[in-house]
């Protein structure tokens, strides 16, 4: 892990705050200059010791003193990108905290993702009022609706001026965390007092300098029982197999920590592992093995596994300018049964794609109450001046990140990790899959 200097730690600030919290009244416990160490073990921090300040980031939580006279303020709310459970607890958190916590009045939830900000949108901003937002958190998806693609930054900009709003709220994964890091800069350059804070959602759990992002969790636990599903079926006939696709683009944290909280999964395939079909030692090598010991197996893969051993022309770009996948989970059905028949081996694959089902669930407890600490901390964030930052979660505590250091490159699964060790003990599956 590359460890960032102390300046590229520096969160900005939209000026001195003068303005006594109104929180003050609840006496509420505000957060001071403390900071949250980068490094979690000695042998990162060691390099550091003597030569100045450690790396930190600035811890979050509420200020004694805010930059914005919340009677005189509007903020914006934005969702954007694939659905993911949580996006709505976000969006009441973030209500409930401004108008009850601050006494601002005015909240505006742009329709459809960015192109809410273009000067003619799809939808005209949805001001949110206590009714509107009352029962949200139980159900999935997004109020305001969502949308990938690019807008034009200058637009965006000039939108949130004539409106007036001076807190933007942007919620959403890698690609909405570059939007909001692109507008964040236009405002600078404007010299604009607009306070940009962003809000890491994305259920593959693959953004920079956050342990968590929202929707991981309830996407893990659907995630299981489909499995359970898959495995149920593998075992009810002879030779079965329980195959089963999960999220997960170029990071397989679904698929590994669904794999450990199941117990019943025999190979877990990933983006960051590569892995043959064919030789000795490859998946159908040790798939014959399994299946005469056994009888049965269940294989989990992430969508961005294994996108080498499919045939066919590159299948381009979508709106948010991320590379199409190759369908991994039909391959291998259909490959599956086609060797088998070659081998003139029974096998009875069952296919399970639970995408989008997952994608629209409602948020489980422990994401409902990670979404209502997130949109609290990203308000007080704001409301204290902070900008071009995101709220993280790192070594236990809420942090403010540099959208900068986000918006730099995607996480990953380490297989030289803890998590990958503990799936390959709990699978039995070897290190390697590439076949000799």
């Amino acid at each position: 892990m590359d460890i960032p200097s102390v300046s590229q730690l520096d969160v900005a600030t939209l000026g001195p705050c003068r303005i006594p919290s109104p929180l003050q009244q609840r006496r509420e416990q505000f957060t001071t200059d403390s900071r949250v160490l980068v490094c979690g073990e000695t042998d990162e921090i060691a390099p550091f010791v003597g030569h100045g300040p450690l790396p930190a980031f600035e811890a979050a939580g509420p200020r004694a003193d805010i930059f914005f006279d919340p009677t005189k303020l509007t903020c914006g709310i934005v969702t954007c990108g694939g659905l993911c459970p949580g996006l709505n607890d976000v969006i009441r958190s973030l209500f409930l905290t401004l108008r009850h916590g601050y006494g601002v009045q005015k909240v505006l939830g742009f329709r459809y993702g960015y192109s809410g900000l273009a000067p003619n949108p799809r939808a005209k901003p949805l001001e949110l009022d206590a009714p509107t937002v009352e029962n949200i958190h139980h159900k999935g998806g997004t109020l305001l609706g969502s949308s990938r693609g690019h807008q034009d930054v200058g637009q965006m900009v000039e939108q949130l001026r004539l409106l007036d709003v001076g807190i933007l709220f942007a919620v959403g994964g890698d690609g909405t965390l570059r939007g909001a890091h692109a507008i964040a800069a236009e405002v600078a350059r404007r010299g604009l007092a607009i306070s940009v804070i962003g809000i890491p959602k994305t259920i593959d759990n693959d953004l920079m300098w956050t342990q968590r992002t929202f929707g991981f969790a309830t996407a893990v636990e659907a995630a299981r029982s489909v499995i359970h599903a898959a495995h149920t079926e593998a075992r009810a006939v002879w030779h079965g197999v329980g195959l089963v696709k999960l999220m997960g683009r170029h990071a397989g944290f679904i698929a590994a920590h669904a794999t450990l909280a199941s117990g019943d999964v025999n190979f877990c395939l990933v983006p960051e592992v590569p892995f043959t079909l064919d030789g000795r030692g490859g998946l159908f090598d040790l798939l014959v093995a399994r299946l005469q010991a056994r009888r049965h197996a269940v294989i989990v893969v992430a969508e961005g596994a294994g996108q080498n051993l499919i045939d066919g022309d590159d299948a381009g770009r979508d709106a948010s300018g991320n590379q199409k996948l190759k369908d991994i989970g039909r391959f291998l059905r259909q490959e599956l049964r086609t060797r088998w028949a070659e081998r003139e081996i029974p096998i009875n694959v069952k296919y399970i794609d639970p995408s989008y089902i997952i994608r629209g669930q409602p948020a489980n407890s422990a994401d409902s109450s990670f979404c209502l600490m997130l949109g609290q901390h990203a308000v007080h964030a704001g409301m204290a001046g902070r900008s071009h930052m995101m709220v993280g979660f790192w070594n236990h505590r809420f942090t403010h990140v540099p959208l900068a250091l986000v918006a730099d490159r995607p996480k990953a699964l380490r297989p030289q990790g803890e998590t990958w060790q503990r799936v390959l003990e709990a699978t039995g599956q070897p290190a390697s899959m590439l076949g000799t």
